[in-house]
């Protein structure tokens, strides 16, 4: 019961972190819901095993994992984000997000889960390269050419430079 009480406030506030983080790494809000899901179960299952302080990392670490056998096997990302509005439109800026969470879903798995990881959820290298299993060489290295590819794609909306 004090266990159940304790998952069940851990689930309460990790909830968006784990979803966000879903959410990048998938561009689908369904998948990442699904993924999210699938993470707190397998998380709950080995409770007992994980320590309070580390509950959030060791979701997020089951969620890349969980993610990671998608693309394994080779599952499309639909894309249900809306066409681009007009410049003059005033949600620019959740539009800028919404391109970015398209030019996400462009980038091979691996870039994609190193700039989530590195970016979106404030880990460092060192963090990056434990959760994915990786040097931190590689995570430096996925990271330079994900930015890169990001950089040549994206075009502000309006034209403007960024």
């Amino acid at each position: 019961p004090a266990k159940d009480a304790e998952f069940t406030a851990f689930v309460r506030s990790a909830t968006p972190t784990l979803t966000r983080t879903a959410y990048l790494l998938t561009g689908d809000r369904e998948t990442a819901s699904d993924l999210v899901q699938e993470a707190f179960v397998r998380t709950y299952l080995a409770w007992r095993r994980v320590r309070p302080e580390e509950a959030t990392a060791y979701a997020r670490r089951v969620l890349v994992n969980l993610n990671i056998d998608r693309w394994r096997r080779r599952t499309p990302v639909p894309s249900d984000l809306p066409d681009r509005p007009d410049p003059g439109d005033a949600h620019v800026r959740v539009d800028d997000r919404d391109e970015v969470v398209r030019l996400l879903a462009t980038l091979p798995p691996q870039q994609r889960r190193v700039i989530v990881l590195r970016y979106f959820n404030d880990l460092t290298e060192v963090a990056v390269a434990d959760h994915l299993g990786i040097s931190v060489g590689a995570v430096k290295s996925a990271c330079s050419r994900g930015l890169a590819t990001l950089r040549s794609q994206y075009a502000p909306i309006g034209g403007g430079e960024r």
